[in-house]
Parts: C-alpha cells; sequence; structure tokens
C-alpha cells in the first residue's frame, strides 16, 4: 500500500496503520555474481583438466610424430605428414570397416527392439514397472561383468549358448570368440542386448508426450492400429530416434572396454574396431602423434554422419 500525496503523485513510502508514512525498508541484499561462480567453479575445473586439456593435446599431437619413451623433448613437428600416413594405412582401413559393420548392424537392431519393447512397455500390462526396470538393469552394469557373463555364456564347449544350440540339433555350433568369423557377430549380439533397454527408455518418455488428442480423433474415425502408428506415432518418435541414432552410434565409434577385454582386436584383428586400433598405435607401439591424428579423423567422419542423419530427418516429424 502506498500513500498518495494531495496532489495524487504517490510518495513511494508504505504507510503506517496511523496513517503516517515510514520510511522505505532496507533493501535485500543481493547476492554477488562470484557466489555463482564459487558453485559452478568445481565442475569448470573438471572440464578443463579431463576434457578441453586432452582435447587440445589431441589436436596438437595430430600434427607431431612423438614416441612416449622419449620424453617431451622427442616430439618433432612433422605438419600433415600423420593424416597423409593415415589414408594410406591398410590397418586404418579394416579398422574402419570393421567399426561400419560393428555400428551399422548393432544401432539399427538396438533402435527397432528398443522401439519394439518401448511400445511393449507402453500398455497396461501386469508388472510393467518391474520389467522396465529389469529390462534396463544391463544398461547399468558394469562392463566387465557384462564380459565375463557373455564369455561363460558363449564358450564354445561349455557355455549354455552352445548347449541349446546342440539341444535344437546344431552339430557344428560357432566357436564365437575363438573364431575371426563369428568374434564381431557376437560382440554385436552384446551390444544390442546391453542397448535395448535404454532405448526402450527413451522411447518411453516420448510415448508419454504422444498427442493424445490426435489418437481421440483418430478412433473417431474409424482408424486402425497400424494406420495410428503410421500416421501419429512414428511421427511424433521422428526426433527421439533420430537422438538414439545419433548417441548410439557415437557409442558404437567409441567401444573399447568390451572388445579390449573380450577379445583383445582378436582372433587376428577380427575385432579390431577403431577405438581399438588408436589404443594400439598408442599405448603398444608408443606413436602418440600418429594415433591422435587417427582420432581426429574418426572425430570428423562422425560428426559428418551425425550431421547427415540430422539433415535427413528435416521436415519427417510430426511438428516439423
Amino acid at each position: 500500500m502506498t500513500v498518495t500525496a494531495p496532489t495524487g503523485i504517490p510518495t513511494g513510502a508504505p504507510a503506517s496503520r496511523t496513517g503516517r508514512a515510514t520510511p522505505p525498508a532496507a533493501s535485500v541484499a543481493q547476492p554477488r555474481a562470484w557466489v555463482g561462480w564459487l558453485f559452478i567453479a568445481p565442475n569448470l575445473v573438471g572440464v578443463a583438466l579431463f576434457t578441453l586439456v586432452p582435447l587440445v593435446s589431441v589436436v596438437l599431437l595430430s600434427f607431431t610424430e612423438w614416441n612416449l619413451v622419449s620424453g617431451f623433448g622427442g616430439i618433432e613437428f612433422v605438419g600433415l605428414e600423420n593424416f597423409v600416413n593415415v589414408f594410406r594405412d591398410p590397418g586404418f582401413w579394416n579398422s574402419v570397416v570393421l567399426t561400419l559393420v560393428y555400428a551399422g548392424v548393432s544401432v539399427p537392431l538396438t533402435t527397432i527392439l528398443g522401439l519394439a519393447l518401448g511400445l511393449a512397455l507402453n500398455r497396461d500390462i501386469p508388472g510393467r514397472a518391474a520389467l522396465r526396470a529389469i529390462f534396463f538393469v544391463p544398461y547399468i552394469v558394469s562392463v566387465v561383468a557384462i564380459g565375463m557373463t557373455w564369455l561363460m555364456l558363449m564358450n564354445p564347449s561349455s557355455g549354455l549358448v552352445n548347449q541349446v544350440l546342440g539341444a535344437l540339433g546344431l552339430q557344428d555350433a560357432p566357436a564365437w570368440f575363438a573364431s575371426s568369423y563369428w568374434a564381431l557377430p557376437a560382440l554385436i549380439v552384446i551390444a544390442v542386448w546391453g542397448g535395448v533397454g535404454y532405448a526402450a527408455l527413451i522411447y518411453l518418455s516420448a510415448l508419454q508426450d504422444a498427442p493424445t488428442q490426435l489418437y481421440e480423433a483418430a478412433d473417431l474415425d474409424g482408424a486402425g492400429v497400424w494406420t495410428k502408428f503410421r500416421v501419429i506415432t512414428w511421427p511424433s518418435l521422428v526426433p527421439t530416434t533420430v537422438f538414439l541414432l545419433v548417441t548410439l552410434f557415437i557409442g558404437a565409434s567409441q567401444g573399447f572396454g568390451l572388445i579390449a577385454l573380450i577379445t583383445a582386436g582378436g582372433p587376428g584383428d577380427a575385432t579390431t574396431t577403431l577405438p581399438y586400433y588408436m589404443y594400439q598405435t598408442g599405448f603398444q607401439f608408443y606413436r602418440f602423434g600418429y594415433a591422435s591424428a587417427i582420432g581426429m579423423v574418426t572425430f570428423l567422419g562422425v560428426l559428418a554422419l551425425t550431421l547427415l542423419t540430422w539433415r535427413a530427418q528435416r521436415g519427417r516429424a510430426l511438428h516439423d
């Protein structure tokens, strides 16, 4: 409440119960800007030390030849020589093909099965909450635990998988991780198994925001299940699908733990994907400059595929 002066101009001072104007209350102290910086300082320091510094170091090292054993004094500037050698390296192209097969099969399978599982878990079925948690568990389990479990399951002689295949009449069961032909498909099976729950959870959250009024209108028009999925559900899930394709492909192109634990790139070089090839080049052969150049080329390739995926989905979403 304010007191108005006889001239009609507000005085700005609050009035007391006796009608007398009282002096304005002391202004509330505003927090200083540096207090906010203090709260985010730990994260900023962590990002600078563990993200920015390594990123800049990789870019700089990609133009050098450096053997870690020689120390910092052994760093030699070689310009674009590493990048030229990368494109002439048969081992690099072999790892590119294996990475594209690994990601190109596992990512679409994970997305399709995640969509099917998400649609199933979105229905009113008994134990739905427990089923959602069970399917998501593989995504949060340690890579070491997953690798050891599948090593036992796919053991050529005593594994449960081959015992089941033998019971079904298959005499020559695959040797899985001991076979140069079956090792990569076995890793793809594990990657799909571990990622389906995550994809289903993302699809479930998108289905919760589906436009219910469109489904009601479709029901009034007598649309069937397939028509409603094709016209309403799928267009509303296009942005979610693109997000999953991009993030899963990036994750697959960086996948290192399972391969290092189970196959170590073998047998031979049957599972030497790009991350493991970079590891071999840098930490087994100590060619840090060349490994950094491989990392830069890989980054640019993943960035190009991401931009192509984003460009391909424009205009296909329900709200575009």
